[in-house]
């Protein structure tokens, strides 16, 4: 049911009033900012991509502007229900019994929109450490594979947890871990209710407050269990728990509170990270790490330590003993390093988890900490890491692809998804900021051209072997809006076989699903620019060049030539008078331009038409020569 006008006022009269005292967050603060400008102006347009890539840069979802505008009211206005539930699923608030909420639906476009808008609440909404906090909250109940190294007793009742936990969360556990870090038992005592400590250690795990503080079939009340978490709260130095029971059970206030939490726990956990994990890494030539033994009662509190392998010229060695990049054997020189893990972070791989679970002689005790070796580089590694423990992930492009295929053997799809976002989002069309480094001169790299550290090449393999679809689309709509640098080169005629080799069984009539998708993007680039420049009349319903467009194009040519032989390159001497061209198929010559032919015709759009012409006969002249039907 929808509100009242009069009703959405009195709304954002209360929640004004709250926000002023305090009480309340704003979780739509003002935002100015040029990025958040740009998101609000591609919700106008209903523009996906774009905003797909403004949320991955960052930018608040749930900003306003000074009309008190935010993306998601703004793109549920204009009617764009794709882009809609994007944002829904990106973040954005859609809460009921809250004003911006209740606008969101009130000025839907449609009872389309509006439905959606109705089953989301911030419950639905993505909260990016969500999987985090979840995890955390989990391993206080876990006991599967066992990871705890720490138990706490009070009488009958015994909690296994974790020593980083503590250490991280409780200043208190942290000076006495560090007198003692290999303590393994602790006894409670038994003056304070066993309610109050179970409450206390669970919200160092980041659950909830309950309701109800005393189990019906405790022998203490509620006064005592109160006292007790007081006691210990202070004893912990932990304050904000206080405050969360005295704040009753609004659920905004409740869930900001709880919000709160979680970010200063993942500070507090990514602090340990680099003083324990990264801090305490171990750097021994490789033919050493026989030699290297850990005990478990250690400073970082690990219970095993990762290996990951660097030769000598920075090449990760594969298990042939081949480096990557390299023909001959690993020569002696090589690193490893060495980083003190918890088995209770590791775990949120599946891959460590079924090792840990198994009967594996990692799962098994020993004296010394088991070292696993990683096949992936230090500093991949390091991100992989990184992401265990915090859920940051902050990765260069030079390393994305490595990253993709790491992540994909330790079965983390969230990590091997933000991996092909940062390779596909990095540039879409003619706006890609990427130029391939195939293209470099013989014998090194051309003065002033940059060359990106990922091979298109190796994109479409990666998405291939890994079967991302997303990396797929962005490869091929890369190929297609740079056809004519690949279309010659004897690297794209074999890829485009490659595809052909994928269908199992080829048949004549089977399509070549690659070419397919550049195909549909070459018609795509041309299509925009002919739908810009208002001359999209120009391509017929199959999107080819209209038969009578093509014949006045071809006229042109030969008139802005001279010749009768289209097919035949103009004379330089006679028909260039400026410099040699500087971007493949294009330059202003005395007025003209040049297309991929080599003729020169009146106007750019003329020569994207005949361009267009010209590259879709490259695609089959490459077909025939590979004998390909497609």
């Amino acid at each position: 049911m929808v509100i009242r006008k009069h009703e959405l006022e009195a709304k954002l009269k209360d929640d004004l009033e709250l926000v002023q005292s305090g009480v309340l967050r704003d979780e739509n603060p003002l935002d100015s900012s040029e990025e958040f400008n740009e998101l609000l102006e591609a919700c106008r347009r209903g523009d996906l991509r774009r905003t797909q890539e403004l949320i991955s840069a960052g930018v608040n979802l749930n900003g306003k502007d000074k009309f008190d505008y935010t993306p998601l009211i703004i793109a549920s206005l204009c009617g764009h229900y794709e882009l809609v539930e994007l944002l829904l699923e990106s973040g954005a608030l859609a809460e009921r019994d809250t004003f911006q909420g209740e606008r969101c639906i009130y000025n839907a476009l449609n009872d389309k929109i509006r439905n959606l808008l109705l089953k989301y609440d911030y419950s639905k909404s993505t909260d990016p450490l969500q999987p985090w906090a979840a995890h955390i909250t989990s391993l206080f109940a876990r006991t599967a594979p066992r990871t705890s190294d720490i138990a706490l007793t009070d009488g009958a009742e015994i909690f296994e947890l974790h020593k980083f936990i503590l250490s991280a969360r409780s200043p208190y556990f942290e000076r006495k871990l560090r007198e003692a870090p290999d303590i393994f038992s602790w006894k409670l005592p038994l003056s304070k209710p066993v309610e109050s400590f179970r409450i206390v250690l669970r919200y160092l795990y980041l659950g909830g407050v309950p309701r109800e503080v005393v189990d019906p079939r405790s022998n203490h009340t509620e006064e005592e269990v109160l006292t007790g978490i007081d006691k210990i709260s202070k004893q912990l130095e932990i304050p904000k728990l206080w405050e969360a029971i005295l704040l009753g059970y609004d659920r905004r206030l409740v869930r900001q509170r709880h919000q709160d939490e979680v970010n200063r726990a993942q500070q507090q956990v990514t602090d340990f990270f680099h003083q324990k994990v990264i801090g305490q890494k171990l750097i021994v030539d490789t033919h050493n790490v026989s030699e290297v033994k850990w005990s478990h009662g250690n400073a970082a509190f690990a219970d095993c330590l990762l290996r990951a392998d660097e030769g000598p010229d920075g090449n990760v060695p594969q298990e042939d003993g081949h480096a990557l990049g390299r023909q001959d054997g690993m020569a002696k020189g090589g690193k490893s390093y060495l980083y003190p893990m918890h088995k209770a972070m590791l775990i949120r791989s599946p891959y460590f988890e079924t090792m840990f679970s198994s009967v594996f002689m990692e799962a098994q005790d020993s004296e010394h900490l088991h070292i696993i070796k990683v096949d992936c580089s230090p500093a991949v590694l390091e991100i992989i890491l990184r992401f265990l423990y915090t859920e940051d992930v902050e990765c260069p492009l030079e390393l994305a692809l490595d990253l993709l295929y790491a992540s994909d053997m330790l079965l983390l799809d969230k990590l091997k998804s933000k991996a092909a976002v940062l390779i596909s989002s990095l540039g879409s069309g003619n706006s890609n900021v990427l130029i391939d480094r195939t293209h470099g001169a013989e014998g090194g790299e051309e003065a002033g051209v940059e060359v990106e550290p990922i091979n298109v090449y190796d994109v479409i393999h990666a998405a291939w072997d890994l079967r991302v679809q997303r990396l797929e689309a962005f490869a091929a709509r890369y190929l297609a809006y740079r056809l004519e640098d690949y279309i010659d080169e004897k690297e794209f005629a074999e890829l485009i076989e490659e595809s052909a080799a994928r269908v199992k069984n080829r048949q004549e009539t089977d399509t070549i699903e690659l070419l397919d998708d550049i195909r549909y993007y070459l018609d795509d680039r041309f299509r925009l620019r002919f739908e810009d420049a208002g001359l999209d009349e120009m391509l017929d319903e199959n999107s080819e060049v209209a038969a009578a467009v093509a014949e006045i194009l071809s006229s042109q040519r030969q008139a802005a030539n001279g010749m009768s032989d289209v097919s035949k390159m103009p004379d330089p001497e006679k028909s260039i008078t400026a410099a040699p061209p500087e971007t493949p198929g294009q330059e202003a010559v005395e007025g003209a331009v040049r297309t991929l032919d080599g003729a020169l015709v009146e106007d750019e759009f003329t020569s994207d038409a005949i361009n267009y012409q010209v590259l879709l006969q490259k695609i089959e002249m490459m077909l025939e020569t590979l004998k390909l039907d497609a």
